[in-house]
C-alpha cells in the first residue's frame, strides 16, 4: 500500500483539498512522482499561487519529479494560464501549477497538463496518479537525480497577450480593477501601463491570507468592492479576476455583473471582427446569445459539452478561434488552446474602442433579447438518482428537441434548458433561458420543482 492519501482531493479536473488535512507535502511529493512517472516525462514546468502553504506543496512535488530523475523548470509565483502558456512555448513534457484557484485560503491543490498543456482530467491521468499512490504503484528512486533550474516568464507573456490585440486603438477608458489580492496583481499592471486607460486598482498587494475578499468574483459578495468602485468613479467597464487569475469577470458602468453567455457572445464579436467566417465553440449550457451573434456574423458556431480538457480537443479537431464556457473560461486558439484570464480583458476593451460603445451598451441588446436563469443547483441525497431525475425530464419534455451530450438539453422555439449532474458532487445543475424573463421565470420555477419533487 501506499501512503495514506484522502482520495477525495483527486477531482474530475484538478487535485484540491484542505492544507495540511487532506493535502501535505508528503502528498505533493508523491503527486510529482506519480506526475512524472504516468507521463514518462524528462522535462517539466512547475509554478505557484500566492497562497501560504503554496512554496511548502511545490518544493515536495518538485522534490518527488526530481526523484524520479525529471529535470524541473521552477518558474516560481505565476498564474495558471502562464504555465500553459511555457508549457506549451517551451515543449515541456508537462507541467504543474500549485493552486486552489478561487477556493478560500485554507484549500490548495495542482491543475496539471501534459504535452502542448493539454490537461489531465478525471478520465486522462488524475485517475491513474491517485491509483498509483494509493496502490503503492509510484516507483522509487530513479538511478539519478533530476536537475531544477529557475525561469522567468513575465516579459514574454505580457508581450504574447498583447498581440492579441492593437493596443494604438484603446481608447482612454476609465477602468477598475480588483486582482482580488491573487496572480493578476502580477500581470495586470505590466499590461495596463501600455494602455491609455485610467485604472483604479484594487487588491493588487498579493496576500494568500485574501484579507479584503475572497479571490472568486462568481460568489456577488467579493464582487461588492468593484461593483461600488465602477459606479463611485462613473467607470466605464470593472475587471475582476479569480485567484490563478485564469478567469476573468466584468461588471459594466451600472455596477451590472456580466455573464459568461453574454461575455462569450461578445469575445465571439471580436473575434469574427478580425477572422471573418472562423468557428467559435459554446458550452451547452449557453444562450443562444452566442449562437446567434456567430451566425450574424458568417461564422460556424459548435456546441460542446462542459470541461476544458473537452473543450481544447473540439478546438483543435475544428481549428476554432475561440470557445467560451459560461463560468469564465475562455479559450484562444492562438494561445495554444488553452484558457487565459487576461486575453479576454484586452479584447473587451478593444471591442469598445472599435465600437464606441460603453459596455452597457453593448450588453443591452442582449439583455432585452435573451433572458436567462443563471446555474441553479439542486442538491441529491445520492448520484443514483441522476439517471432517474434525467428520464424523467426527457419524458416530460418529448416536445422539444433533445440531445444527451451532457446530461439532458431540451430545445423549444421560445425556450431551451440542460440539466446535468456535478463531476465532483450529488447535485444536479439548471440553466434555462427563454425570450422573455416571465417564460423563463415559470419554465425555471416548473424544472426546478421537478426535479425537487
Amino acid at each position: 500500500m501506499g501512503p495514506s492519501v484522502d482520495t477525495s482531493i483527486f477531482k474530475a479536473y484538478d487535485v484540491r483539498g484542505i492544507y495540511p488535512s487532506q493535502i501535505d507535502e508528503g502528498v505533493a511529493r508523491a503527486i510529482g512522482a506519480a506526475f512524472v512517472d504516468y507521463l514518462r516525462a524528462t522535462r517539466i514546468a512547475v509554478g505557484r499561487d500566492m497562497r501560504l502553504s503554496s512554496p511548502a506543496l511545490a518544493a515536495a512535488f518538485i522534490d518527488g519529479a526530481t526523484s524520479r530523475g525529471a529535470d524541473v523548470v521552477d518558474y516560481g509565483m505565476i498564474p495558471t494560464d502562464m504555465l500553459y502558456f511555457v508549457v506549451a512555448r517551451d515543449r515541456h513534457d508537462g507541467g504543474v501549477e500549485i493552486t486552489a484557484s478561487h477556493n478560500p485560503k485554507q484549500y490548495n491543490g495542482m491543475k496539471m497538463v501534459r504535452q502542448e498543456a493539454f490537461p489531465l482530467s478525471g478520465d486522462a491521468g488524475i485517475s491513474e496518479i491517485c491509483d498509483a499512490i494509493t496502490s503503492g504503484r509510484v516507483p522509487a528512486a530513479a538511478g539519478h537525480r533530476g536537475l531544477v533550474t529557475s525561469g522567468d516568464l513575465l516579459d514574454a507573456y505580457v508581450e504574447h497577450v498583447m498581440s492579441f490585440i492593437d493596443p494604438a486603438i484603446i481608447r482612454p477608458f476609465n477602468v477598475v480593477l480588483d486582482a482580488g489580492s491573487g496572480m493578476a496583481g502580477l500581470v495586470a499592471p505590466k499590461l495596463f501601463s501600455r494602455l491609455a486607460c485610467r485604472t483604479t486598482r484594487l487588491c493588487f498587494d498579493i496576500d494568500g491570507r485574501f484579507p479584503n475578499h475572497e479571490a472568486n468574483p462568481l460568489i456577488e459578495e467579493n464582487r461588492r468592492d468593484v461593483v461600488e468602485r465602477v459606479i463611485a468613479e462613473k467607470a466605464d467597464i470593472g475587471i475582476a479576476w479569480d485567484g490563478d487569475a485564469d478567469r476573468c469577470f466584468f461588471v459594466d458602468g451600472t455596477g451590472e455583473f456580466i455573464s459568461g453567455d453574454f461575455v462569450t457572445a461578445l469575445l465571439a464579436e471580436a473575434f469574427l471582427l478580425k477572422h471573418p467566417g472562423a468557428t467559435v465553440i459554446y458550452d451547452l449550457r449557453a444562450s443562444h446569445a452566442v449562437r446567434d451573434t456567430v451566425a450574424r456574423y458568417n461564422g460556424t458556431s459548435l456546441m460542446n459539452r462542459v470541461g476544458h480538457a473537452f473543450f481544447k480537443r473540439r478546438m483543435r479537431e475544428s481549428n476554432a478561434v475561440f470557445g467560451g464556457e459560461v463560468t469564465g473560461h475562455y479559450y484562444f486558439r492562438d494561445n495554444f488552446y488553452a484558457d487565459n484570464g487576461f486575453i479576454p480583458a484586452l479584447l473587451m476593451l478593444e471591442l469598445m474602442s472599435k465600437k464606441g460603445h460603453s459596455l452597457h451598451d453593448l450588453v443591452e441588446p442582449l439583455r432585452r433579447r435573451y433572458f436567462i436563469s443563471g446555474e441553479i443547483n439542486t442538491k441529491l441525497p445520492s448520484m443514483d438518482l441522476v439517471p432517474h431525475k434525467l428520464a424523467q425530464l426527457a419524458a416530460r419534455y418529448t416536445g422539444g428537441r433533445q440531445y444527451d451530450l451532457d446530461g439532458i438539453s431540451v430545445e423549444y422555439p421560445d425556450w431551451h434548458f440542460n440539466v446535468r449532474p456535478s463531476n465532483t458532487e450529488p447535485l444536479l445543475r439548471l440553466n434555462l433561458e427563454a425570450n422573455s424573463s416571465e417564460l423563463m421565470a415559470q419554465k425555471r420555477d416548473e424544472i426546478i420543482a421537478l426535479i425537487r419533487a
